[in-house]
């Protein structure tokens, strides 16, 4: 049975690590980015163990701007989620996921969104099944000037 709690300071560099692996850049950048995001009250990291290693971690926020399809502020987020391959399908990313709701109503949230690429169809198939419904898909551009 996994356990899931909220991440500490001597979590920093199992965090740094798993989230290496989800998301673009050097564990280094995630180190400092999670340290700043640590004593937030806007946002909770999540770490979940399994026999005493890191198995996965979640990234949850308070977002008061807006957010695609929500018609309340504010709006907890679901940054990212991993869980390590030999974890997975068997429940971690949803416990993840439940602990991050549960943080965002106890801090007066009526909704929850997260988002994820337009390619990415195992997060999408993820997403419905833990019952959020899309909202919206848009692309992004950028130009120098």
């Amino acid at each position: 049975m996994p356990i899931i709690r909220r991440a500490e300071t001597r979590d920093l560099p199992a965090l740094a690590a798993l989230a290496a692996k989800l998301f673009s850049g050097e564990e280094a950048e995630h180190f400092a980015e999670f340290s700043q995001l640590l004593p937030c009250a806007d946002a909770a990291l999540f770490l979940c163990e399994e026999g005493g290693a890191p198995a996965g971690f979640a990234q949850a926020q308070l977002r008061r701007d807006y957010v695609e399809g929500s018609s309340t502020s504010p709006v907890g987020y679901l940054e990212g989620v991993y869980v390590e391959p030999d974890f997975r399908r068997r429940g971690f990313a949803q416990a993840l996921l439940r602990a991050c709701e549960a943080w965002a109503r106890e801090r007066g949230c009526a909704e929850f969104a997260s988002d994820c690429e337009l390619d990415n169809e195992a997060s999408a198939a993820f997403h419905a099944r833990m019952g959020f419904a899309e909202v919206n898909r848009i692309r992004c551009f950028l130009k120098p000037l």
